[in-house]
């Protein structure tokens, strides 16, 4: 029996570790995608069965190369987790179209590229998951996130096209909105009188996208919002 591959695109220390993680103690080969080598190897180091790839998530030449190598080593991916993102904050006063731009490269450009890699060996099992990671600001654009509530929207509707096209054809696709600050030594540091009830806890957070890639057919979920109890919504 072959062993199942996760790909997570946007491999960092929090969420992309605890999904990492998560895949792992379920017997999954994982491929973990991210810019930084050094992060990648140490990721590596400590968590079994993955193995480092360094990516551009916006680079269609880089897409096919790195995906190409993950199916020589270990096989076509069952789950594609998008995890990558961008911090480009600000209000209108503050975007620079460069950062706007980049922002929706790395949102949903590089979401699209890394769904056209795997979709086709999904659609020749007839089956396959495409886990999206999103925010809350797919849904509302607040004043200050200009380029980030505009790259996620664009994010969120992709994946929405892809889960009505897809769907169909045995591949669920759903999209995560994260509506909390996730429990990082970042955020801590942001926010330090913030109770530990403030914060999403990575391994929880990754507990819920496992949830989702063995939901069965018959009850799939496309978009899931994640907070903590204490979250006003």
């Amino acid at each position: 029996m072959k062993v199942p591959v996760c790909v997570i695109v946007g491999a960092g220390p929090g969420n992309g570790a605890a999904f990492a993680r998560q895949f792992s103690r379920a017997g999954y080969h994982v491929a973990l995608l991210a810019r930084g080598r050094e992060t990648l190897d140490a990721l590596v180091s400590e968590i079994a069965g993955t193995r480092a790839y360094t990516y551009d998530a916006t680079d269609p030449a880089h897409a096919q190369h790195v995906f190409a190598a993950i199916r020589e080593d270990l096989g076509e991916p069952q789950t594609l987790i998008y995890n990558a993102s961008t911090r480009e904050f600000g209000d209108l006063d503050a975007t620079r179209p460069d950062a706007f731009e980049r922002a929706w490269r790395v949102n949903a450009y590089g979401c699209l590229l890394a769904a056209q890699q795997v979709v086709p060996a999904m659609r020749a099992a007839g089956q396959g998951n495409i886990i999206v990671i999103g925010a809350t600001a797919s849904l509302k654009g607040s004043a200050g996130f200009v380029a980030f509530g505009a790259a996620k929207a664009a994010q969120r509707s992709l994946a929405q096209s892809l889960a009505r096209q897809l769907g169909p054809e045995g591949i669920h696709v759903s999209y995560v909105v994260i509506d909390a600050m996730v429990d990082l030594p970042g955020t801590r540091a942001l926010m330090p009188a913030a109770p530990d009830s403030f914060f999403a806890k990575p391994d929880d957070i990754a507990e819920s996208v496992f949830f989702l890639a063995r939901q069965p057919k018959s009850a799939w979920t496309f978009e899931l919002d994640l907070r903590p109890f204490r979250e006003p919504w």
